[in-house]
């Protein structure tokens, strides 16, 4: 079925769509948990009534995706009156939750790693988490499920246990090259993790609160790099197939593994990955004791924390609010105007967390350079995403199922081809409360590389566009299928909603449903966080450093320390411990 708009027994909702999450009211946050409503009651026709309270702010951030949340809660931390504009009546974009009779179901990431992590080194999204006095409690486990043409099974994290499934496998040659993969980035790592993101800002303060403050620690990583490792940092700003070359790695599985891991991450293979994000990767997933975290209550715990953070340092949240028009008067954006009239000005600044293609809807065309306007328009993108939620009883499934499957079903096709990948979460193993006593809540998809054309202009409610919602969630209930064993029962499920591409458009507001820019490292750069247009800035994975959870919160704090003094933001990072 498709992501409708149902009223679902049981379920609270807000009684205004406008209500603000503010310092005054502390107990708006339940009410508004993205733990707590269904997605399927989000509202899709902008709504028209006022923002309550006073019109205008510091700053206004447009949508509440990761980035956007990060952004507006560094801002209230450094005391900027802000407000956060979402068109939606949950905050959390990709990232919220979404409950069904008793089922709450992740709409998008999963695959989380680094939450308990401190100090410079630490995800970004932790660290401004840890700046907002803000932490989430996380279910730990070390490995998942692999269905690949070549075997079945239980892939372990870490430095040594990915050896033995490739000894088993593979073969000894890919053995051998995993090791002098790792033995060659590693130690890279050291340099890739040496500037805390939170010390980034985008103008020239940046010699102080990044370069100046953590000289020493770079020095320092480059000389335990020793010669040939300090000669080789300046790949991390080129694509990771390039590394993989240089040192002679030709394995296919060992290609083909990486290639999935890179896709994983930031939508590419990897030759259009960056180095740097690759090696921050197996930094985290191959070092001793790594780990991979899984958020209890769901990952709209996460936007549930980046919330309290910002109603505690006295910053607002406006729920179905669409944004319908940002204004430009005198050359700088002034405010916006939001669907049914009302002018919302921003005295400083507005940050647009909306996609490149969105923010550009919402632009006077005759107040932007024609080369902006051409960047944006071919700035290739990212396929969209085909989604299955289910929710079932335990007694149906294998005892010893696992959080996390991968299926891949031909690597000749490639990890971005249509239909070939299919990534499956079962976050009720680690966190039974997601879904009621004796019952599991799972989510599929094929991440990014459903063609959006295959459905562009059908009609939601036609015969057509049921029929081939039916064709295209096959390869899904296949994967699921495996995945669950053969006593899981399709027909038995409580809960079945498929999500097409429209479904992602249509919920999400992004253009064409898109995961993000498809911009290969090597032959382009993403944007950078500011615009042609004064007071204008985006965040987001249309900005650097690209798309992902670290990559978002990491856009969302640079252009949060950008809008204040050099001064405020080394006393935050003092404040942190960074």
């Amino acid at each position: 079925m498709e992501l409708g708009l149902p009223l679902f027994p049981g379920i609270k909702f807000p009684t205004s769509r406008n209500t603000v999450l503010a310092r005054s009211s502390p107990n708006n946050l339940s009410q508004f948990s993205s733990n707590a409503s269904s997605f399927t009651s989000i509202s899709v026709k902008p709504p028209t009534k006022t923002v309550p309270g006073k019109p205008e702010a510091d700053v206004v951030v447009i949508g509440s995706g990761i980035g956007g949340l990060c952004c507006a809660g560094l801002l209230a931390r450094y005391n900027q009156d802000v407000l956060v504009l979402e068109s939606h009546d949950l905050p959390g974009g990709a990232a919220h939750s979404f409950e069904i009779k008793g089922y709450k179901f992740d709409s998008g990431p999963s695959l989380f790693s680094g939450f308990q992590s401190r100090g410079p080194q630490a995800n970004p999204l932790a660290q401004v988490l840890d700046a907002l006095g803000e932490s989430i409690p996380c279910a730990k486990y070390d490995s998942w499920m692999v269905y690949i043409p070549e075997a079945e099974f239980l892939s372990r994290i870490g430095p040594t246990e990915f050896l033995k499934d490739l000894e088993k496998h593979a073969s000894r040659n890919a053995v051998q090259e995993w090791k002098k993969l790792l033995e060659a980035i590693l130690p890279l790592s050291a340099a890739a993790m040496a500037l805390p993101p939170l010390s980034i800002r985008g103008d020239l303060g940046v010699i102080s609160t990044a370069a100046a403050r953590y000289a020493p620690s770079l020095l320092k990583s480059f000389v335990e790099m020793g010669p040939q490792g300090a000669f080789g940092a300046p790949k991390l700003l080129r694509p990771f197939s390039e590394i993989m070359d240089s040192l002679e790695l030709r394995d296919p599985f060992i290609r083909n593994w990486v290639d999935l891991l890179a896709f994983l991450l930031a939508g590419v293979k990897s030759n259009g990955i960056l180095s740097a994000e690759m090696v921050y990767m197996f930094a985290e997933w191959y070092k001793p004791g790594c780990t991979l975290e899984y958020p209890l209550n769901g990952s709209g715990a996460i936007i549930d924390a980046l919330v309290r953070g910002i109603q505690k340092f006295g910053g607002r949240i406006s729920l179905g609010s669409h944004v319908e028009k940002i204004i430009v008067e005198n050359g700088k954006a002034t405010g916006v105007k939001l669907k049914g009239g009302q002018f919302i000005r921003a005295k400083m600044a507005i940050v647009s967390n909306a996609s490149m293609w969105d923010t550009l809807n919402l632009l006077p065309k005759d107040k932007l350079p024609k080369s902006y306007i051409d960047r944006v328009k071919t700035t290739p993108q990212c396929e969209s995403f085909m989604h299955l939620h289910l929710g079932f009883d335990a007694e149906d499934v294998r005892e010893d199922l696992g959080i996390h499957h991968i299926v891949v079903n031909e690597w000749e096709r490639g990890v971005d081809a249509d239909q070939n990948v299919v990534l499956i979460s079962v976050p009720s193993v680690l966190s039974p409360n997601l879904a009621p006593p004796g019952k599991h809540v799972l989510h599929a998809y094929t991440p990014g590389t459903e063609p959006f054309e295959l459905w562009e202009g059908l009609d939601r409610r036609s015969a057509e566009y049921k029929k081939l919602k039916a064709e295209r969630s096959e390869v899904m209930w296949k994967a699921v299928e495996r995945a669950l064993g053969s006593d899981f029962n399709r027909d038995k499920c409580e809960v079945k909603l498929v999500g097409t591409p429209l479904t992602h458009q249509r919920f999400l507001r992004r253009n064409r449903g898109t995961y993000g820019p498809a911009i290969q490292a090597g032959q382009g750069t993403f944007p950078g966080h500011s615009t042609p247009i004064p007071q204008l800035y985006c965040c987001g994975d249309s900005t650097f450093p690209g798309i992902g959870v670290p990559a978002v919160a990491a856009s969302g704090a640079i252009v949060a320390n950008s809008l204040v003094s050099v001064s405020q933001h080394s006393q935050l990072l003092d404040a942190i411990g960074i």
